[in-house]
């Protein structure tokens, strides 16, 4: 344990801040420095003891694949352990129970609490009610920081660099909060964005404002077909977003990435936050392009990062 302390310390993984709540929290050195930890994590993928004792509570209001699982592998990995819940329904939630005695009683179990929730600043609430860190695995269409952050070191990792890309956006932008954390997260950098979305999905007015304010380039295109990016990020239309199922049976299928679709694509990379409908082909995921499965791998490191970071291992 004393030598694996060692050699992380020695390459800077420092705590970076108590909560992990919002991508706006952080600056491009911090940014920074959650990719390189997560290199650094990669060493340690069969296993350490660095949070031995620690035990991570899991509080997902919402359901997860992804992020639930790889939050427990990531802790497990960093020789913690793990309670928690994936259905509020068998939890007193469900007699009643506010979401604040639910984070507090939590509180009285563990080190370090995960939340999910369906509701907007429903995880910087339950961060003002406990002691511990609290890091947000996704609110409602509000942020999910640490997809951003995988997000990032799979662009990194695979490209070599964030800075000098053309990165395009595609789907759901208006609901998709996975699109709302990655565009402020890219505002540090030095790229250009491509956006793409069916009629009344597109990226919210205050964060483009926000993005021209920082001097990003941001071109609006109406076909796959005028993509000309590095990197394209494809988002579900996320059905269980909309308040009138109408309006998304409106937009349904609005896009969908084939073998054919390539073609213009070129060698462009393509990313998903998962779960996909029908946006991609399963036909692409053994082409170079399609990188959504790597990327998903990816939230095991960069989450082993966060964790330790947040727990403050190093002090």
């Amino acid at each position: 344990m004393i030598e694996t302390l060692k050699l992380l310390k020695g390459n800077h993984l420092v705590s970076i801040m108590k909560d992990i709540i919002s991508i706006h929290d952080f600056d491009r050195d911090q940014i920074e420095g959650v990719l390189k930890s997560a290199q650094i994590m990669e060493r340690f993928i069969q296993g350490t003891d660095i949070l031995e004792g620690k035990i991570l509570a899991t509080l997902f209001f919402e359901p997860s694949t992804r992020t639930h699982l790889s939050f427990e592998s990531a802790m497990k990995r960093l020789g913690g352990k793990v309670i928690g819940f994936s259905e509020s329904s068998s939890t007193s939630v469900a007699k009643g129970e506010t979401l604040q005695d639910t984070v507090r009683i939590t509180e009285q179990y563990s080190d370090i609490i995960v939340i999910r929730h369906p509701r907007d600043g429903a995880a910087r609430l339950a961060a003002e009610v406990t002691s511990i860190p609290v890091i947000n695995a996704g609110d409602g269409t509000n942020q999910h920081p640490t997809q951003t952050l995988l997000d990032l070191y799979t662009i990194q990792k695979e490209l070599g660099n964030i800075d000098g890309l053309t990165i395009g956006m595609m789907g759901d932008l208006k609901y998709g909060r996975t699109v709302h954390s990655l565009s402020c997260a890219l505002s540090w950098f030095d790229v250009s964005l491509q956006v793409l979305s069916p009629p009344g999905l597109e990226l919210p007015s205050y964060i483009t404002e926000d993005l021209m304010e920082k001097s990003i380039d941001i071109v609006e295109v109406e076909d796959m077909e005028d993509l000309s990016v590095d990197v394209l990020y494809v988002t579900r239309i996320q059905k269980e977003r909309f308040p009138d199922l109408e309006e998304y049976e409106k937009v349904r299928g609005s896009y969908r990435i084939t073998i054919k679709t390539l073609d213009h694509l070129g060698e462009a990379i393509i990313l998903h936050p998962l779960p996909r409908v029908d946006e991609i082909d399963p036909e692409v995921d053994t082409t170079p392009n399609a990188l959504y499965f790597k990327q998903a791998w990816n939230g095991v490191p960069v989450r082993m990062a966060l964790l330790a970071s947040a727990l403050g291992w190093d002090q």
